[in-house]
């Protein structure tokens, strides 16, 4: 009989904790959305305000409108006249423009005062001008520079060999050995040229004594020695004429010796200019 009242006993016992087990889990209210919101709200003000409190100047923000500086424009206008660097000439007298540099050659222009005219070349002296002729501008000339006037950049000019001058230009010849205490020599130079010559060079050269015995005279104008008088001199030797000039004196008679002569004429002073030279050889 108790052992059927234990029985019965812890059935029941198990009919109610099954019970229990079997009864839904009670709902779990959902938070409110609003009340988390105004925590987080709540909780950034007081966040803020301890910040003011301990640091007041940070309390205060006032924003500052940045400023834009325009930069300055810069001008179209140069600070500086350009200038031509093609080298260009004029002169100051009516200057003639020849087929070689000299008053030898033939003229094929003139330049005029008041004309330009456009360089292209210059000849190892120094002294004259390669330029475009400004009679014909597909051509070009020799110009005098002494009365010229250069302007432009001449360092990249080229220096130009001149055309050799003609033939007929000039000649000379052994006329005879005069004699007054020393030798010398006489020659006759005929102007093939329509030039005037104003200073010569003369070198006796001869070749029988040893070692060879050399003399060499330079002169503006032309000078004729006269026997034991006072010599004879011309200043130049004009277009078409002729003219008899004496050379350097010798220390000895030369007769019966062979002599190299060379004989150089030049149209302006101090053997300046176009220069022609005739080379001759003769025995007295």
């Amino acid at each position: 009989m108790l052992k059927t009242r234990s029985a019965l006993t812890a059935f029941v016992v198990l009919l109610i904790a099954s019970l229990a087990c079997a009864q839904p889990a009670a709902p779990v209210a959902a938070p409110d959305q609003n009340a988390v919101n105004t925590s987080i709200v709540q909780t950034i003000g007081a966040r803020q305000t301890e910040i003011a409190l301990n640091n007041p100047a940070a309390a205060t923000f006032t924003p500052v409108t940045p400023t834009l500086t325009l930069e300055p424009t810069l001008s179209a206008t140069p600070d500086y006249t350009p200038t031509s660097t093609t080298p260009m000439i004029s002169v100051s007298v009516d200057t003639n423009c020849r087929v070689g540099p000299g008053a030898i050659f033939e003229r094929v222009g003139i330049l005029l005062v008041g004309e330009t005219a456009e360089i292209v070349g210059r000849e190892p002296k120094g002294e004259y001008w390669y330029i475009r002729n400004p009679d014909q501008g597909d051509d070009f000339c020799w110009v005098w520079g002494e009365y010229a006037t250069v302007t432009g950049n001449t360092l990249p000019l080229l220096f130009l060999s001149p055309p050799p001058p003609p033939n007929t230009s000039f000649s000379a010849a052994f006329d005879k050995i005069g004699v007054c205490a020393v030798w010398w020599a006489d020659f006759k130079l005929v102007n093939n040229s329509g030039a005037l010559f104003k200073s010569i060079s003369i070198t006796l050269t001869d070749t029988n004594t040893d070692p060879d015995t050399v003399v060499s005279q330079t002169a503006n104008g032309f000078t004729l020695n006269n026997a034991c008088a006072s010599p004879v001199k011309t200043d130049t030797l004009i277009a078409g004429g002729n003219i008899t000039v004496s050379s350097p004196s010798l220390p000895y008679n030369p007769a019966g010796h062979t002599i190299n002569a060379k004989i150089k004429v030049c149209l302006e002073n101090d053997q300046k200019g176009t220069c022609v030279m005739q080379e001759i050889n003769f025995k007295p």
